[in-house]
């Protein structure tokens, strides 16, 4: 079943099976996959036949890095009519799909084992029932390549303990399976060997019984236990604030989040830490994905979405050449322009 070899398709007594199917590009969404995914999700909302989902990714490196960045960087590249359709386009279909996910009225079950990032936590996070392991591999990396967090991520992540979801979105630092858990990405712990038979049990036995026999009490997150200076020092005004902050604190972890964030775009962490203060107003999931539709609109536009992947990706070079070139440099009017009205705006059926 299912067209799309990107996307494997099947009923297993009821339980639909959705498995990405990229394992050499870590299981990247492509726009395909997000419509491939998109219908069979619709079909089987209306299915009686089918009685919950799980979706999980091929290979043994994730569940999904994130979005196909190397297509997005051709997009914003193109010239004339076609300069940055694709990626317009493509971010469309994945918020429609994101939202698709938060309101789905069946149980949808998403294994995020190793590498879950961006993207993937776009598939995943809005899940009923979302399961990691000890090999969980998170992040919400964007602003490492000029881009802004989205994929409703900036519903999580304000809504996290203290200000543990600034700290995340600001480095786009990596975090594990307990700190998904207490940052509210996740629900359930299993461990990565037991994976296979909780899918197995959730086809056997039900969910509740799978769960009951394969998820584990979560090891404590380092990531609350940290909490002390994450929540005092990100409590400042500015990216520039919270960076002194983070170098004026006791050294070890602070000092790194603080070297981290000053080698991402600065217009992008900018942009990031608004973008979390206005969604932390925000009730739903649409409204997010809504204005994170303009911020991505937004970072097309801007120098640093095509240098931070270039950089990251295309000629590995690690070595972006970032405008602004510092956080001093990021104006006002700058960060609002990401949340100016997109040429056509995001809306749900």
């Amino acid at each position: 079943m299912g067209e799309n070899e990107d996307v494997l398709v099947s009923i297993d007594r009821g339980v639909g099976l959705i498995t990405l199917n990229r394992p050499k590009a870590i299981n990247s969404l492509n726009h395909p996959m997000v419509t491939a995914m998109s219908r069979v999700l619709a079909d089987w909302e209306r299915d009686d036949a089918v009685s919950a989902v799980v979706v999980d990714g091929a290979g043994e490196r994730g569940l999904c890095a994130g979005g196909d960045i190397v297509a997005l960087y051709h997009s914003a590249r193109a010239e004339g009519p076609e300069k940055g359709r694709e990626a317009r386009a493509f971010w469309y279909d994945e918020y429609l799909l994101n939202a698709q996910i938060g309101r789905f009225g069946k149980p949808y079950v998403a294994l995020m084992d190793g590498i879950v990032m961006g993207g993937g936590v776009g598939i995943s996070a809005h899940g009923s029932v979302r399961v990691v392991t000890d090999t969980t591999k998170m992040a919400m990396p964007e602003v490492g390549i000029g881009f802004v967090p989205d994929v409703g991520g900036t519903l999580i992540l304000p809504r996290a303990p203290g200000l543990l979801g600034y700290h995340a979105a600001l480095t786009g630092a990596n975090f594990d399976g307990a700190d998904a858990i207490a940052m509210g990405f996740a629900d359930h712990f299993v461990p990565h060997e037991k994976l296979a038979g909780f899918k197995a049990a959730v086809i056997d036995d039900g969910i509740d019984a799978a769960l009951a026999a394969h998820a584990v009490e979560p090891p404590p997150s380092q990531l609350v236990a940290q909490r002390d200076w994450i929540d005092q020092c990100y409590a400042n005004d500015t990216v520039a604030d919270i960076v002194a902050a983070l170098h004026g604190h006791d050294g070890g972890p602070s000092d790194d989040a603080a070297d981290l964030i000053e080698t991402r775009s600065p217009i992008s962490v900018s942009v990031a830490l608004e973008a979390l203060r206005r969604a932390a107003k925000l009730d739903t999931l649409e409204d997010v994905l809504r204005q994170e539709y303009r911020t991505s609109c937004g970072a097309l536009r801007s120098h640093d979405f095509v240098e931070g992947i270039r950089a990251q990706v295309v000629d590995k070079d690690r070595n972006p050449r970032w405008s602004p070139p510092s956080l001093a440099a990021v104006t006002t009017a700058d960060v609002e322009a990401y949340f100016a009205p997109a040429d056509r705006e995001l809306e749900f059926s």
